[in-house]
């Protein structure tokens, strides 16, 4: 019994150490040894590898593009305007020693890795005016802060893949005077704009009233004339009816008279029976029969 019980804890043993002795590397890894506290070797093959157990220790990087995105920050532009900037960037751990030796932890690495990409951002907006963030200028200054970004990046083991602004926003109380400016202009082109409209107003209305009183005025100068002709017609045709007949024309005219004085405006007409108005009442006319 006690000899299975050795070999049995021997068994056992040597499992453990063949276990302590192996690691994997994965497909999206890349594994670096480090033998007390003295890195020793790179492993960038997936599969099982060996290390020496107890004394070796393994750490995992990732090898795929991981994010940055730095926090929200004010920068000062070449005009000495002010804007809100949120960029985010995309890098890689492409040499693991170096990245240990440098960095040791991956907070470390963003922190430093955030602080150049800052810096970067600051130095080339800095000499840019805001203007050229909305223009195709834009794409040349990322440009530039990838570039950047990569040189000082790369003594630290990581390769910069990619840079690109998220965000460039006025801060809220410039664009607030922003804001209140343009609507105190509005307002005053608002105003300008009623007050031309108020005076076309008065000069379309001035010259219709002169229209208006030139146009009657005219109307009534042709009707007077009108009416002139007409009367001096008239009084052509009376004359000529009353050199043909006066008697009639005397009697055509007392008719004339009665119908305006006998109206119902005017029932009533006292007048003496020996009235030359009331001649007619009696005899009625008489006409001169002409050959």
């Amino acid at each position: 019994m006690t000899a299975r019980r050795i070999a049995l804890a021997g068994a056992l043993a040597l499992g453990l150490l063949a276990m302590l002795s192996l690691y994997t590397v994965e497909q999206t890894e890349q594994a670096l040894v480090v033998r007390l506290g003295k890195p020793v070797d790179v492993e960038r093959k997936p599969g099982l590898h060996t290390k020496v157990p107890l004394i070796d220790t393994v750490i995992f990087y990732d090898t795929r593009l991981l994010p940055l995105e730095p926090p929200l920050e004010q920068i000062i532009l070449g005009d000495q305007k002010r804007l809100e900037v949120q960029v985010y960037a995309r890098y890689q751990i492409t040499d693991p020693l170096l990245y240990y030796q440098s960095v040791r932890t991956s907070e470390q690495a963003r922190s430093q890795l955030m602080q150049i990409v800052s810096s970067a951002l600051r130095r080339a907006l800095g000499q840019v005016m805001l203007t050229a963030l909305l223009s195709q200028e834009r794409v040349h200054i990322t440009d530039i802060v990838l570039q950047e970004a990569i040189a000082k990046a790369q003594p630290l083991g990581i390769t910069v893949a990619d840079v690109r602004i998220r965000r460039a926003d006025l801060p809220p109380e410039t664009s607030q005077a922003i804001y209140d400016r343009m609507k105190s202009e509005r307002q005053r082109q608002a105003k300008e704009l009623r007050a031309q409209g108020f005076e076309w107003a008065q000069q379309i209305q001035s010259r219709a009233d002169r229209d208006r009183t030139v146009i009657l005025s005219q109307a009534q100068r042709q009707s007077l004339t009108t009416r002139g002709q007409g009367d001096a017609e008239a009084n052509r045709i009376y004359a000529q009816a009353f050199g043909r007949d006066p008697k009639f024309f005397e009697f055509y005219r007392a008719m004339q008279t009665y119908r305006q004085a006998l109206a119902d405006a005017n029932p009533t007409l006292v007048l003496s029976p020996s009235s030359e108005l009331l001649k007619y009442f009696g005899s009625g006319a008489t006409r001169e029969v002409r050959p």
